[in-house]
């Protein structure tokens, strides 16, 4: 798709000469985008984008300069601070700078720190939130981050830190005790070392979890797997990142919820995964 579609009438901000807009791209599907981000890619002169933008959103700015300032796990990538200083750098050059994030610039995404470079330096900023994929992306894999029968918590963690190794300030007991369901960004390099954390943990090696790949996207890819077993069985399955992990029994939603697989004239697996033995309006 190239043509971008019409904005409903409204005031939208304008990007000025001179503002970096911080926008979220959501997971993949361009559907996903917010209504501020397709007015900011109209206006913008230039995109500075990461690697998890869909291309297609791309092509919605045709009259932009699209800048790739990808970073990707154990791949060569442009370090944040270069990243950082060329957003200050474009917008002293009195350009309309859209920064263009996967998923939501605040979650994981290190929109803090380049919104903050900015202000230290005098540029003015807006943030445009985006849908995150520990959220859209399960949603697209039938499976509810939250569910009353289920949880009363969610954890959102990531699986590497700046070094590229696993958080050393995560406290896995901590987040095993204190949330039913753990979202995990970023895990497939060190799955082994935070499944075996959860299960030292005390977390059930048949406790539910999921791995979604290319979430929202035509690629997407789901792997239901238990904790004991799902190092194995991503290996098996030969996936690859971008990936969002899921543990917990809001997993089993998606026997009844894979709506996509719904769509395509599959008969739901199990009305009744979590065992409830009545109806699901029934409090």
């Amino acid at each position: 798709m190239t043509d971008s579609p019409d904005l409903p009438a409204f005031d939208w901000p304008r990007l000025e000469p001179g503002w970096v807009w911080l926008c979220g791209a959501g997971p993949g599907d361009p559907g996903l985008l917010t209504l501020h981000a397709v007015n900011a890619l109209r206006q913008a002169d230039v995109i500075v984008y990461d690697a998890l933008v869909e291309p297609a959103i791309l092509d919605w700015a045709p009259q932009a300069e699209h800048a790739y300032a990808g970073k990707r796990g154990g791949k060569p990538s442009a370090k944040q601070r270069d990243i950082s200083l060329r957003l200050v750098e474009l917008a002293r050059e009195g350009r309309r700078v859209l920064r263009l994030k996967g998923g939501d610039p605040f979650v994981f995404g290190r929109g803090g720190e380049e919104a903050q470079t900015l202000i230290q330096h005098g540029v003015p900023v807006r943030i445009v939130p985006g849908i995150s994929a520990g959220i859209g992306g399960l949603a697209y894999a039938g499976i509810p981050v939250t569910h009353r029968d289920v949880n009363q918590s969610v954890t959102f963690v990531t699986g590497h830190d700046q070094s590229g190794e696993t958080p050393s300030g995560l406290d896995w007991q901590a987040i095993s005790k204190g949330s039913q369901v753990i979202v995990i960004y970023m895990a497939m390099k060190h799955i082994a070392r935070i499944a075996g954390a959860l299960l030292e943990a005390g977390r059930p090696e048949t406790e539910p979890c999921a791995v979604v790949v290319s979430a929202t996207t035509p690629a997407q890819t789901v792997l239901e797997t238990t904790l004991g077993t799902m190092e194995a069985d991503i290996a098996a399955a030969g996936l690859e990142p971008p990936a969002i992990v899921c543990v917990g029994r809001s997993v089993l939603m998606r026997q009844v919820l894979d709506w996509q697989a719904l769509a395509a004239g599959t008969a739901p697996r199990n009305l009744d995964p979590l065992g409830r033995g009545r109806p699901a309006d029934t409090a």
